[in-house]
């Protein structure tokens, strides 16, 4: 008799282990009326995104004076603004005109991926970013030497791989958990939480990575960079006299200070484990404020606040009329 018990429960735990083929994907408003006004705000944030960051890197590459190690970093930064965006955006806008908010199994794991990948590269590029600083600034003689463009190309290329293999191990770890709970996933786009929440099975392993690997690493990104600007603020405050280079290296720093706090406060918000029904929705709020908003501030926080990237903006679209005005006189 306890030999069939047990037969008869692990069939029937067998029968709720199914093959996920897809997922279900949150709706942000369950009002009707309310989807083509969200859909819009959307719509233009990701059109902001696109131009503000695509401006930027085509300033980067085509501006001979911007060619400088906090430059080329800069252009590295609106490049992966436009690909981050890009992973969740074009989805969350399309399950706002259609009744269907599926997404494949390979697609969200895909999505999980780059998600991670383009996330993690953030954090390390401002992490280097700070450093980038902290050697203009406080060795100033040096900073050629030592900032070179092969050191830059190492330190972008380290961040890119470095990262590509810490989502890959969460996209791995994830996809090969058992989902028989529900197909409908409690988020609006697909993360390592949200999918444990619908596992089946030992997923502490999922969850010590989150815990260990993912948190350790945002918080010792998070340390190094505001270690670099802290340390540039004191070098500048003690041991520099000069008015003209403190008020100009104070307002470089303040506009990646600004990004700085902005990103890491948002991963910081979205990972801690909430405590209420309340987090939860407060966690959801914070991931449409970090995948959609934060792109796009970067680029108008940087442009807005550096007056070499502003003369670089003006002289570029000038160009641009000058080369226009040229074809239609020809014409």
């Amino acid at each position: 008799m306890r030999l069939l018990s047990l037969l008869s429960s692990v069939s029937q735990t067998v029968e709720n282990i199914t093959t996920v083929n897809e997922f279900l994907l949150l709706e942000l408003t369950c009002v009707q009326e309310l989807q083509p006004v969200i859909f819009m705000i959307f719509l233009i944030l990701y059109i902001v995104n696109l131009l503000g960051n695509g401006a930027i890197l085509a300033i980067v590459l085509s501006e001979p004076r911007l060619h400088s190690p906090m430059y080329f970093f800069l252009g590295n930064l609106s490049c992966l603004d436009i690909c981050y965006s890009s992973v969740t955006m074009p989805k969350l806008m399309a399950n706002f005109l259609s009744s269907h908010r599926a997404i494949s199994f390979v697609g969200c794991i895909t999505q999980l991926h780059f998600f991670h990948f383009l996330g993690c590269t953030e954090a390390l590029l401002l992490t280097i970013m700070g450093f980038d600083r902290f050697m203009a600034i406080c060795n100033p003689l040096h900073y050629p030497v030592i900032m070179n463009l092969q050191l830059c190309v190492l330190l972008a290329a380290v961040a890119w791989i470095t990262s590509f293999f810490y989502a890959l191990m969460h996209s791995v770890m994830t996809a090969h958990l058992n989902f028989c709970h529900s197909q409908k996933l409690n988020y609006f786009f697909c993360d390592v939480k949200p999918l444990l929440e619908l596992a089946c099975g030992d997923i502490r392993l999922n969850q010590w990575l989150i815990s260990m690997v993912t948190c350790s690493l945002a918080m010792a990104a998070c340390f190094f960079t505001l270690l670099s600007y802290f340390y540039i603020i004191g070098f500048l405050l003690l041991k520099n006299r000069s008015c003209s280079m403190l008020q100009k290296a104070m307002s470089t720093c303040a506009s990646h200070f600004m990004v700085v706090c902005l990103f890491f406060g948002t991963v910081a918000l979205n990972y801690i484990p909430p405590t209420s029904a309340t987090s939860v929705i407060q966690e959801k709020f914070v991931g449409i404020i970090h995948t959609t908003v934060t792109p796009v501030l970067n680029p108008l926080i940087y442009t807005l606040r550096n007056k070499e990237v502003m003369l670089a903006l003006s002289r570029f679209f000038q160009r641009k009329l000058w080369r226009e005005w040229q074809v239609h006189s020809e014409r």
